[in-house]
């Protein structure tokens, strides 16, 4: 099932969006169409896709006519093949015309995102390996982006900075060093919703684990030394759960030998900042 979503949320966004598009007017539709003109639009997918952001489409047209009525088809979550009509709007022309680009914009992107997570997410069933996103979201569309992770089936990282400890390479070079700045992160105990630390090799990893963080991650290693690391970290287990993440040089292809090396997550940027948007088409035709 896809997590709730309410289009109406992000309403003042989707204003800032058309504003962009329409700018002082959409002038080839205010010479060419009457006011007075009732149209139907249909989207058509093209290719086969995963679909998410269905309601923010409708919110678009229902923001430029508030006479708009929908027939929504298929739902967020549902795996379109090409033909599907996914849904029907019935507006103004004029609204139908001038809202089209950045509804189908945001519908592509998002189901994008969408597609590509669920391709990810089917490369390590049973591995018991969760796949997870990112912060690298195009800047406006984190929370969209992020729910159509959700929508695909991936799990969400931090929504943000304000979330949780993550100390990276950068952190510990000017922190001096892996305990110096898992020591100093200690104090966010309460504040943060985890504390997490990044190594790159087994002499970090072995500093980090006298700390017991919640989660190591384990960046750019190769699957075989991610088993190692990861074997490391179980075996301590047993006196503090902490869980394991890799990340780096994550693709498709190699996606289920870095789950069956016995990491808890695998988080990939991919998912958002390099998802190819979906074929889909919105057909226009008078009413």
């Amino acid at each position: 099932m896809p997590p709730s979503f309410d289009a109406s949320e992000f309403r003042d966004l989707l204003k800032s969006f058309l504003a962009e598009d329409l700018g002082a007017g959409d002038i080839t539709t205010e010479m060419t169409v009457s006011a007075a003109q009732r149209a139907r639009g249909e989207i058509i997918a093209k290719a086969p896709l995963v679909l998410a952001g269905i309601e923010l489409f409708v919110e678009v047209f229902r923001l430029l006519d508030k006479t708009t009525l929908t027939e929504i088809i298929c739902h967020d979550g549902e795996e379109l093949t090409p033909g599907n009509v996914p849904a029907r709007v019935y507006a103004s022309a004029r609204a139908l015309l001038s809202g089209e680009r950045v509804a189908l914009n945001l519908l592509q992107r998002l189901s994008g995102v969408a597609t590509q997570t669920r391709r990810y997410v089917r490369a390590i069933e049973g591995t018991g390996a969760s796949i997870l996103d990112t912060r690298k979201t195009t800047p406006g569309l984190r929370a969209l982006e992020k729910y159509a992770v959700l929508v695909g089936g991936g799990k969400s990282h931090r929504r943000d900075l304000g979330e949780a400890v993550l100390i990276k390479e950068n952190h510990i070079r000017l922190a001096g060093g892996v305990s110096a700045a898992l020591a100093a992160a200690e104090a966010a105990r309460g504040r943060a919703a985890w504390i997490e630390i990044e190594v790159t090799n087994l002499d970090e990893l072995r500093e980090a684990l006298a700390h017991a963080p919640d989660v190591i991650l384990l960046d750019n290693m190769s699957p075989a030394l991610v088993r190692q690391a990861a074997d490391q970290v179980h075996a301590r287990n047993a006196q503090r759960k902490i869980l394991t993440e890799a990340s780096g040089g994550i693709t498709l292809a190699n996606v289920r030998e870095f789950a069956e090396a016995g990491v808890d997550w695998i988080s990939v940027g991919a998912l958002t900042h390099s998802a190819p948007a979906v074929d889909l088409s919105f057909e226009i035709e008078p009413e």
